[in-house]
């Protein structure tokens, strides 16, 4: 009489098929979860692009920095918003304060600091602001 050929998977190769899959979520979901609150950062940097140009121009034109959104000509600092952004607000100094929502963390903010070096305007936003260093692009981390 002949054996009958097995079909199908055991019990015990099926087990180690979905262990390999479990550590492998282990693995990619923290992972995951860092890359998509690094997109909600930069969608912040994204929204202050218009920001930096009015604070830009504001100083070209008076030879100083803007201390609010009106005087940057932009829209209100709630105004300026997105899914991940509570706001951008120009402050003291032409500083530029991104406030985002929970996305990132509660309440964290990225400050962009202008600075004149004979005449052109640079930014910084290496050492301002509450955003975890993990979650910044590479220009804004220490």
């Amino acid at each position: 009489m002949k054996a009958k050929a097995q079909q199908g998977f055991t019990l015990i190769e099926l087990m180690i098929v979905v262990a390999i899959i479990g550590i492998l979520a282990a693995i990619a979901m923290p992972a995951y979860q860092d890359y998509t609150k690094r997109s909600h950062v930069t969608e912040g940097l994204n929204l202050a692009a218009s920001a930096k140009s009015g604070v830009t121009e504001f100083f070209a034109d008076r030879g100083a920095f803007p201390t609010s959104n009106v005087e940057a000509g932009l829209a209100t600092a709630t105004n300026i918003g997105g899914n991940s952004v509570r706001s951008v607000a120009v402050g003291a100094a032409g500083v530029i304060t991104i406030t985002y929502r929970t996305n990132v963390t509660p309440g964290a903010t990225l400050l962009l600091t202008p600075t004149n070096s004979s005449g052109s305007i640079t930014w910084s936003c290496k050492l301002n602001g509450t955003v975890a260093q993990k979650y910044r692009p590479s220009s804004c981390r220490t």
